[in-house]
């Protein structure tokens, strides 16, 4: 019997996979529902996830899956992301789209990506983020643009950043794409983004509902003890069970610091950093004044730092006439809560209008917001080597390690046949990666598979 701890995408997965498979479990949330991140909530006649999630897996299984749990029930349509800096609204990414930043802007950071890229070899390894985005943009751009994005979604600065989590997700440009871009739109595809799909009704958690429905969950069961020697969980309530193989999607720190791990490893879980998020819904009694379904705001002094329409996604998730607008804004231990929330929602509200995103303050209907305490994985400085002090003493409580354990990303295609141990981690937090959704679902296919084996 496998005890599930969490049922999030991770969770609700790998059990549903588990289930298939005939492997008996059992699975416990703390919440009343599952979906974890995924899950879609309905207020003031609109739909809301948490972020902005769409898929656009190159998984073939996962397009599969999930568009088998919604019916079929998707579209498919090309996103238009976009970017917000000073009163300029420059399509994404901001580095392939030069033509669209003021002209004394756009000269600086071409003249500058030209020298970073004449004074370092063509094979130059970065040894932070900041070295990197120096190398790929230029000074200058890297300082108007991808520092200050990075000082507001990471909530720290770049230097103190690693590059193994960079992959595709950030565009490095050819010099010819800045220089040439400068001009006018470039005719090739920059956005590693081309594609998406999300479901046609109840938001992005439609597409894990239906799984959800179908499985024997244990919910408000909140975790507030483990001891991994005597094989033995406490719930808030004072629930006591024991388990024999555990299966873990709960967050690194919070399940390491809930247990019997010697103080050294404790405090090296206290070192894996997360951000939080403040997410605003705010609805406006107008149609969405842009056409980008989710912005990056590049100004520093605004706590705006990503924002979507969910309406956009979605004409089912609104109202027609009305626009449902989410903003992201986000803190860390590097980076606190400054104010209290009501304080962030005004102004929040008040750089919507500034954009031009809301015509004015009349136009408000309503707004409310959600904190979200666990939102990315922080890969700076020191996350590799705590990391690594909390896998090697799980190891000696039945966790098997695997050759990427280490590694931001994962790449399902290549990942070689595993023999799980009786404790095993599933998704972003469980084993502090930067999973997207598809991640989740072809780790929960993993272990399934594996566990035949």
């Amino acid at each position: 019997m496998y005890t599930i701890l969490g049922a999030g995408l991770a969770g609700l997965s790998t059990a549903h996979h588990l289930q298939q498979k005939g492997i008996a479990f059992r699975i416990f949330e703390a919440k009343a529902h599952g979906g974890g991140h995924v899950h879609s909530e309905e207020r003031d006649g609109f739909i809301w996830d948490e972020g902005p999630h769409v898929s656009f897996t190159k998984y073939a299984y996962v397009r599969e899956y999930f568009a088998a749990n919604c019916n079929q029930a998707y579209q498919e349509f090309a996103p238009v992301p976009s970017n917000y800096a000073s009163g300029n609204w420059i399509p994404h990414p901001a580095q392939a789209n030069m033509y669209a930043v003021p002209e004394a802007l756009r000269e600086a950071c071409i003249a500058d990506v030209k020298v970073a890229r004449s004074r370092q070899p063509k094979n130059f390894i970065a040894n932070n983020y900041q070295e990197w985005i120096d190398y790929a943009f230029g000074e200058t751009f890297a300082e108007k643009f991808a520092g200050v994005y990075t000082r507001k979604y990471w909530t720290t600065d770049p230097e103190n950043l690693t590059t193994d989590w960079i992959g595709k997700r950030i565009y490095f440009p050819e010099l010819s794409d800045m220089t040439d871009s400068a001009s006018g739109p470039l005719e090739k595809q920059t956005h590693y983004i081309s594609s998406v799909r999300y479901p046609q009704e109840g938001g992005y958690y439609s597409y894990i509902r239906d799984v959800e429905s179908q499985l024997n969950i244990t919910y408000n069961h909140k975790l507030t003890a483990i001891s991994f020697e005597r094989k033995e969980i406490i719930f808030e309530h004072g629930a006591h069970i024991s388990f024999d193989k555990l299966i873990s999607t709960l967050p690194l720190p919070l399940l390491i610091g809930c247990s019997d791990a010697p103080l050294p490893v404790k405090a090296a879980a206290k070192q894996l950093r997360c951000s939080s998020v403040l997410i605003i819904n705010v609805v406006a009694n107008h149609p969405a004044k842009v056409d980008a379904h989710w912005i990056y705001v590049y100004d520093e002094a605004f706590y705006s730092t990503r924002i979507n329409f969910t309406e956009l996604l979605s004409a089912s998730n609104g109202i027609t006439g009305q626009t449902g607008i989410q903003v992201e804004v986000y803190f860390s231990d590097y980076h606190p809560v400054n104010h209290q929330v009501e304080m962030i929602e005004k102004e929040v509200i008040r750089e919507l209008i500034i954009m031009g995103l809301i015509a004015d303050q009349e136009s408000v209907s309503s707004y409310h917001s959600k904190w979200v305490d666990w939102a990315n994985v922080i890969f700076d400085i020191l996350r590799k080597e705590a990391q690594e002090t909390v896998f090697k003493w799980l190891a000696t409580q039945g966790l098997a390690r695997e050759d990427d354990d280490l590694e931001p990303m994962t790449e399902w295609d290549t990942k070689p046949i595993w023999q799980p141990g009786s404790l095993m981690l599933a998704g972003r937090f469980a084993q502090w990666k930067y999973y997207w959704t598809d991640d989740c679902v072809m780790r929960a296919r993993y272990i399934a598979d594996n566990l035949e084996k």
